[in-house]
């Protein structure tokens, strides 16, 4: 998949079915304990989007300090109570994570490395998020989200994220996390001529997998 227009507007979904407070509740618990089981303990501070995902804003940023070195970033809203959401893939329905080396360290004051990743973060899960109401996206496929004008694209490489064979779980319902990777635009051109696997490998030898950080130097 080589790019993807911004979507705008109201998040379509399968159905326009209504949930009460109490059943949005018990779903933010599920699937709180569900990706706490995989991601450790949540940090107790989220950032939330001014414009809800739903209505076409941002998705709401929840922080994960707790399962490896940096802090690993997740979407809560593109499931809904019923387990519905995304276009299913080969395995199903899922949320989406991404990782940065950095550790969780916000400031209003000043430009902290955190908040940058944090917010180029935020940008390209909301875009792949809009996206996969609309399109299939599977593990291992290649995408680029597109930036302002003269801004080259966001470049990634996409995964199912299951560290030690952990399962996505919400009550009994099972789903899966799908990995957003940055990468620079020589190692997503690389995944696409040898295969993602390829490029995970060399990551994942370098040292570089599953974060996206671009503060290093391109491996290829």
């Amino acid at each position: 998949m080589s790019f993807f227009k911004r979507l705008f507007g109201k998040k379509e979904t399968p159905t326009e079915k209504e949930y009460t407070e109490e059943e949005h509740e018990k779903d933010y618990e599920l699937k709180s304990k569900g990706l706490e089981d995989i991601l450790g303990e949540m940090h107790n501070l989220v950032g939330h989007a001014i414009i809800p995902f739903a209505v076409g804003g941002a998705v709401d940023m929840y922080y994960f300090p707790n399962h490896i070195k940096g802090t690993g970033f997740a979407t809560m809203e593109l499931l809904d109570p019923d387990g519905n959401g995304p276009l299913k893939n080969r395995i199903g329905t899922y949320e989406l994570v991404a990782f940065t080396r950095h550790n969780y360290n916000t400031s209003e004051e000043i430009q902290t490395p955190f908040n940058l990743i944090e917010r180029q973060a935020c940008g390209f899960l909301t875009s792949i998020g809009m996206y996969s109401s609309q399109a299939v996206l599977n593990p291992k496929e290649t995408i680029e989200v597109p930036n302002g004008e003269n801004e080259e694209n966001t470049c990634l490489v996409l995964d199912l994220y299951e560290p030690d064979g952990k399962k996505f779980k919400i009550g009994n319902r099972e789903h899966h996390l799908l990995l957003c990777l940055q990468v620079f635009r020589s190692e997503m051109d690389y995944a696409r001529e040898n295969g993602s696997d390829e490029l995970f490998k060399l990551l994942k030898e370098k040292g570089v997998y599953p974060y996206s950080d671009l503060d290093r130097e391109p491996l290829i």
